[in-house]
């Protein structure tokens, strides 16, 4: 599917023609962690691959970058306010900045930046500041087409627990004319936008929103993004919302709620963070945080009804993925397992089981795992810095490669989250308020 999709993908894009060598949102062009690049090293030298340039001075942030034309995109925050900034491709080097919204204030990414990921659509760029709006720039300059806010627009309430509150972190699906979008708010957990002007087409009505706490928190909000799917010849949005309300599938033309997963797998406690693996009728969903893992089956029962069968699940303490997401290959999920470990794991996608793992976290590697497959091999990239290169097996783990990102002296916190990207031979790695781009691609 990402082939045909990037054989199908050429928009006229601010004078340059964006084709097949696009990763044009969260997760690449499927949404699923997996790059189609082939051709790329299937072993790296020892210190890791050659280091081609250093962007810096990119502003607090979270988020991963987007690429679109030969330009980069992702947000971050300067100077108190939540930004847009556009590099170039080929050396990283600066177009322009576009700040769009106030830094949240009062919240835990005051000090870390947004955590969203642009979303490249046609002409036009959507994303979303922590305290909640969602703007809509000019892909050419990053002049603002329209804006909308989760809490004003839509009656949302900045998400946290325990008196901290960690803002907005959704990445918007763009789908044709729409743009789907998480406020989490009671009425309004998805809502589908006119992507050209911002208007609601519908708003679905399927919990999530929390009572807020003495300091005005929600424990409402989940934080993860919508993916499109087809179950039963309906086409359907998946979200994993937080407040209890689980894992959703959203009709695509009405907003209708056709399902709801409500198990642990899907609810935990702070927060929902990855998005859901899906192929025809299964479903693999995790949440950290008191949470678990499921292998779910959508069953049809007739029109847009459907029932939700556990195939396989498990509790927090044997099986969770924190926020680095997961990745299918060849019939098996990868992933790394709790917050705290990231520990490499393989599931069988049919039957939920235990192909292998958990692992000790090879290299190093420390907490959190953003996952991404890519020409036979898997990018883990650790919390800490270390990334290790594995070779999918079910058999067994098979550590290839290993390297530490350099010392980043612009990092305010330890936290080095944003997942990998693989492009036209190149590996990308946001590390806050830096970028680093290395050659991956074989001689």
């Amino acid at each position: 599917m990402a082939f045909r999709f990037a054989l199908l993908a050429s928009v006229l894009f601010g004078g340059v023609a964006a084709t097949a060598a696009d990763w044009p949102g969260f997760r690449g062009p499927n949404r699923d962690g997996v790059s189609p690049e082939t051709g790329l090293l299937k072993q790296w030298p020892e210190g890791g691959p050659k280091q081609l340039w250093t962007a810096k001075n990119l502003g607090l942030g979270w988020g991963t970058p987007s690429f679109a034309g030969g330009v980069i995109y992702g947000v971050g925050a300067r100077d108190g306010k939540d930004g847009v900034w556009a590099l170039k491709e080929a050396d990283g080097s600066e177009l322009w900045f576009r700040p769009f919204a106030t830094s949240a204030s009062g919240l835990f990414p005051q000090a870390n930046g947004p955590a969203s990921t642009p979303t490249v659509h046609g002409d036009k760029l959507y994303t979303v500041s922590a305290n909640g709006t969602l703007s809509c720039l000019n892909a050419k300059d990053g002049k603002e087409v329209w804006s909308k806010s989760y809490v004003r627009d839509f009656g949302a309430v900045v998400s946290g627990t325990n008196g901290v509150a960690w803002g907005y972190s959704d990445s918007v699906l763009a789908d044709g004319d729409k743009i789907i979008c998480t406020p989490a708010a009671k009425g309004a957990a998805l809502v589908a936008l006119k992507a050209d002007t911002g208007e609601t087409v519908w708003k679905a009505d399927a919990g999530s929103i929390g009572a807020p706490n003495s300091k005005g928190f929600s424990s409402g909000q989940g934080y993860s993004s919508p993916v499109k799917s087809t179950i039963g010849e309906v086409p359907q949005y998946l979200i994993l919302l937080g407040n209890g309300s689980g894992l959703v599938g959203i009709h695509a033309e009405t907003g209708k709620v056709l399902w709801q997963y409500k198990g642990t797998a899907a609810t935990g406690g702070t927060a929902q963070i990855p998005t859901p693996v899906v192929k025809e009728d299964r479903v693999w969903v995790s949440c950290s945080y008191a949470g678990g893992a499921a292998l779910l089956q959508i069953v049809s029962k007739g029109k847009d009804a459907f029932e939700v069968k556990e195939i396989k699940t498990y509790r927090n303490l044997q099986l969770n993925n924190h926020h680095g997401g997961m990745v299918l290959v060849d019939g098996h999920v990868y992933f790394g397992h709790d917050r705290n470990g990231g520990s490499p794991v393989c599931v069988d996608f049919k039957t939920g089981e235990i192909k292998w793992g958990p692992e000790r976290s090879p290299a190093g590697g420390q907490r959190s795992a953003a996952v991404l497959a890519a020409d036979g091999r898997l990018y883990f990239r650790y919390e800490n810095g270390v990334l290790v290169l594995i070779e999918p097996d079910p058999k067994a783990l098979k550590v290839v490669s290993s390297f530490k990102l350099p010392a980043a002296d612009q990092r305010s916190h330890s936290q080095s989250w944003p997942h990998p990207v693989i492009l036209n031979g190149k590996l990308y790695i946001r590390d806050q308020t830096v970028m680093y781009c290395y050659d991956v691609k074989a001689k």
